[in-house]
């Protein structure tokens, strides 16, 4: 009997699907159109098609692999959980303040996002502790009944709950979260001892919080997709996709859905990183170019880069420290991405300046793109594309969405070309160019403003509409080789197939290195292991497949900013080189202390073996047809190629498009293709 796994990843436009067979490396692919107004039925749309396209019957589904944005998009909707917020007597205001800085240093006109929890349903509690955990005024349980019938009275979902200094001492939340259990009966209560036990009391109120408000909505959310998987017969383990690049299971994302804000853009980088592996090449620039976004990461030594401090509802860019200081901040391990709206369905409109712009508006999967023919009236990069000659209207997602091109063309003249006095073709290049040159933006944030030198890095791109725009990319910002993995719009949702059960957990410590007893690090970190192991035993890992990560957080006496760097000999070396790399200097004379101690807990799951193609001779191209090329002065009659038929070691020069099933590879002139013995097509500039 077969055994497979499935993938299931969710995207502003399309829901993408892969299936691997086990035993045999066989895959299946799907891709739907997604459904807004209830994700999961275009989820088990996509899961019911990959299980045909395979053959493969539902009770032979082993586990169930899930990306999704319903956390974040909940955030950013203002679609949250009614809820509540309880911490120390006389800080209900904590909220409110938030942080003192802005994201843009001299906008006078800022104004903080809105508490996600409002100060009327935020109540103190008689309690405090001192820093070091001492109890400085013991709990008054008469204090938390009289919150918790607060909290009743404004009928809330659900509540977090954040003390001064509870990361030393915990006891009292622990003692709060048992009386709330009480007094609100089916309440779920999010404790910051549990969801994220590290000092900076705004950060860690505001993780609870996120932590909290989409709690139910998560719950309900998983809950809907397994009734669905049960009632068509698949009864395998549902496991998602945690923002950190690591997978937990159904329950763990129920208890701490803050761990999955990021879930879907993490999974491209994770395949990234495999694909990286597989090939021998460890510096890597994911590329991910979907219908609603553009993400892009960086991979260095063959680890993702991962950043603890990351705000849901921000936005690219980078403020004090790294961070993004716009939105909610979330203190839990994200793979570091920065995510612009220059998707294929970004809308292109002129502002009143006369000045043509592209997105971040999308028109996502409903109505989509003016070509799509599903009511669609604004024009989009898709319809530039298309108008271009670079998508085949009879060949879109393999011929099943026939697209409208002189639809696209009209919406273009109307909205763009005229008001700009353009021709239609000059229009839709404008359009391109000007979505191109946002994603080299992107770019040079993810790598230069982060220290790192975008030439030494291979570039992959992936995602519906990544192929087709990769190549100017890598062009404009000076990348050496472009590839493009088989698949590359359903990647991401292999990229769940290739990575591992993973618990992340913290513990601050504030201790001069010099100050610090080797004994004291080795309990604490003995101590975070014993929790990591008990959780993956019971999601089922064997003994011999757990491995730890061990990292520590530090930084100079004094800085308000700490980096983190591998546990273990040459700490302070390295310390000082991260420092110099992130910053451009660094002070080995200056005194170092310790922040805090992190464990990623590791369950290994075995990886999917990937196949490989067989040789073959010259190859030719399936047809030809105009495609616009601005170096190339106008349309030009370019070879289109059917990726399925081209070889291992098949080589051929641009200009040239490329198409599959659910992606198309467009090749500019003065680059040559080349395909490996793994199906990837590799894009390089020709020899002088």
């Amino acid at each position: 009997m077969s055994r497979v796994r499935v993938a299931i990843d969710i995207g502003g436009t399309f829901t993408d699907a892969t299936l691997i067979d086990e035993d045999t490396g066989r895959v299946a692919i799907a891709k739907v159109l997604t459904t807004p107004t209830d994700p999961s039925e275009g989820f088990m749309q996509a899961v019911d098609r990959a299980l045909a396209a395979g053959g493969v019957e539902p009770a032979h589904v082993r586990f169930v692999v899930h990306a999704t944005t319903v956390a974040t998009n909940a955030i950013i909707e203002g679609k949250i959980a009614r809820s509540g917020f309880v911490t120390t007597d006389g800080f209900r205001d904590l909220l409110e303040i938030a942080r003192q800085v802005r994201p843009t240093l001299y906008d006078t006109l800022f104004e903080k996002p809105r508490p996600l929890v409002p100060r009327d349903r935020a109540v103190g509690v008689r309690e405090r502790l001192g820093p070091t955990g001492e109890v400085l005024l013991p709990l008054e349980d008469d204090s938390v009944r009289a919150a918790a019938s607060i909290l009743r009275r404004e009928g809330v979902e659900s509540v977090a709950v954040c003390l001064l200094h509870s990361y030393v001492n915990p006891e009292h939340e622990r003692r709060i979260g048992a009386i709330l259990a009480e007094e609100l009966p089916g309440v779920p209560v999010s404790l910051s001892a549990e969801v994220a036990p590290e000092f900076r009391e705004y950060l860690r109120a505001s993780t609870t919080v996120i932590n909290a408000v989409i709690r139910p909505v998560v719950e309900r959310y998983l809950e809907r997709i397994e009734e669905r998987l049960a009632a068509a017969g698949v009864e395998a383990k549902l496991l998602v996709m945690q923002s950190s690049g690591g997978v937990f299971s159904a329950e763990a994302a129920r208890a701490r859905p803050v761990f999955m804000v990021e879930s879907g853009p993490a999974a491209g980088v994770i395949a990234s990183a495999h694909l990286g592996e597989t090939l021998g090449l460890p510096d890597i620039l994911s590329f991910d170019m979907g219908g609603t976004t553009a993400k892009v990461g960086l991979i260095q030594g063959g680890r993702p880069s991962v950043t603890k401090d990351y705000n849901v509802g921000g936005h690219a860019g980078a403020g004090i420290g790294g961070l993004s200081l716009a939105g909610y901040p979330v203190r839990t391990p994200v793979v570091d991405l920065v995510e612009i709206g220059a998707g294929g369905g970004s809308i292109a409109w002129v502002d009143s300046g006369g000045l043509l712009r592209v997105g971040p508006q999308s028109a996502g999967a409903d109505p989509g793109p003016v070509c799509y023919r599903r009511g669609g009236l604004e024009p989009t990069v898709t319809d530039a594309n298309v108008v271009l000659g670079r998508l085949n209207p009879a060949y879109f997602l393999g011929g099943e969405i026939g697209l409208d091109v002189e639809g696209a063309r009209r919406a273009i003249e109307e909205r763009c070309a005229k008001p700009l006095g353009l021709s239609v073709t000059e229009a839709a290049n404008g359009i391109v160019e000007i979505a191109n040159a946002a994603m080299v933006n992107a770019l040079h944030l993810i790598s230069v403003q982060r220290g790192y030198d975008p030439r030494d890095f291979v570039l992959v791109a992936f995602g519906g509409a990544g192929p087709v725009h990769a190549n100017a990319l890598a062009r404009d910002a000076e990348l050496p080789t472009l590839l493009i993995p088989r698949s590359p719009g359903i990647f991401s949702a292999t990229g769940l197939l290739t990575t591992d059960l993973k618990r992340d957990a913290a513990v601050t410590i504030m201790r001069r290195l010099d100050g610090l007893d080797a004994a004291e690090t080795e309990a604490a970190f003995a101590e975070l292991e014993d929790h990591g192991r008990a959780e993956l035993v019971r999601e089922g890992v064997a003994a011999d497949a757990i491995e730890f990560v061990r990292q520590i957080d530090l930084r100079y006496v004094g800085q308000s900013y700490e980096l983190t760097v591998p546990a273990g000999d040459e700490l302070l070396p390295r310390f000082h080189a991260e420092h110099d790399r992130t910053y451009g200097f660094s002070a080995p004379a200056e005194p170092v202390e310790v922040v805090s101690l992190r464990l990623t807990s590791v369950g290994r799951i075995a990886k999917p073996s990937a196949g490989r193609l067989e040789a073959g001779g010259p190859v030719e191209p399936k047809e030809r047809r105009p495609v616009f090329f601005a170096e190339a002065g106008g349309y030009v009659d370019c070879p289109i190629y059917d990726r399925y038929a081209l070889p291992a070691g098949a080589a051929f020069p641009g200009p040239a498009v490329v198409e599959e099933f659910d992606s198309t590879i467009v090749v500019h002139p003065g680059f040559a293709v080349r395909v490996d013995e793994l199906g990837n097509v590799i894009v390089e500039r020709e020899a002088s």
